[in-house]
C-alpha cells in the first residue's frame, strides 16, 4: 500500500485548482458551463460593484450578458498567486480581462485583478466560492502608492 505523502496531495490540490480555473475561463459564453463552475451558495462581485449570489444568480446575471453584448467574447485570464490558506481552500489572485473579436491580448484598460476562493465539498470537487472582480488602474495604483509612501506612517 502507497501512503500519499504532504507533498502528493499539495501537487494534487495545486493541479485541481489551475484546472478548475482555467475550466472556468475556458467555460466563457457557455451561461451553464460557467456557473457550473460555482458552488451553489457562491458569491461573485463584478468590476463594478454589483453582486451575483449562487449558482442561479451567476447564471441569470451572465445569460443575458453571453446573449448580448458579450457574445463570441473569451476571457483573457492568467494567475499570479496560488496559495491554500487551508486544506479544502484556495485562494487565486489572478488577473484577466474580456477579449472581443480577434484579439488575444487585452489591453491595458481593459485589465481587471481578480480574487478566487475555491473550496474542495465533500465530494473532492473543487468550486468557486467566491469570486471579485476589480478593474485595475495602474495610474490610480501609482498615485494611491505615492501618497501612501508621502503621508503615511514614516513619509517624508
Amino acid at each position: 500500500m502507497t501512503t500519499a505523502t504532504t507533498e502528493d496531495i499539495a501537487t494534487t490540490d495545486t493541479a485541481a485548482v489551475r484546472a478548475l480555473f482555467e475550466a472556468n475561463s475556458r467555460a466563457w459564453g457557455d451561461t451553464e458551463a460557467f456557473a457550473g463552475t460555482f458552488t451553489e451558495d457562491a458569491d461573485y462581485v463584478t468590476f463594478f460593484g454589483g453582486r451575483m449570489t449562487g449558482r442561479d444568480g451567476i447564471a441569470d446575471g451572465h445569460r443575458g450578458l453571453f446573449e448580448g453584448v458579450l457574445k463570441g467574447s473569451r476571457l483573457y485570464a492568467e494567475i499570479d498567486s496560488l496559495a491554500f490558506p487551508g486544506p479544502d481552500t484556495a485562494l487565486i489572485h489572478s488577473r484577466g480581462a474580456v477579449l472581443k473579436g480577434k484579439r488575444t491580448k487585452p489591453s491595458a484598460r481593459a485589465m481587471s485583478v481578480q480574487t478566487y476562493v475555491m473550496t474542495r465539498g465533500a465530494n473532492g470537487r473543487w468550486l468557486i466560492r467566491a469570486f471579485h472582480n476589480t478593474r485595475h488602474r495602474p495610474r490610480v495604483e501609482a498615485f494611491s502608492n505615492w501618497l501612501a509612501d508621502r503621508f503615511g506612517p514614516g513619509g517624508k
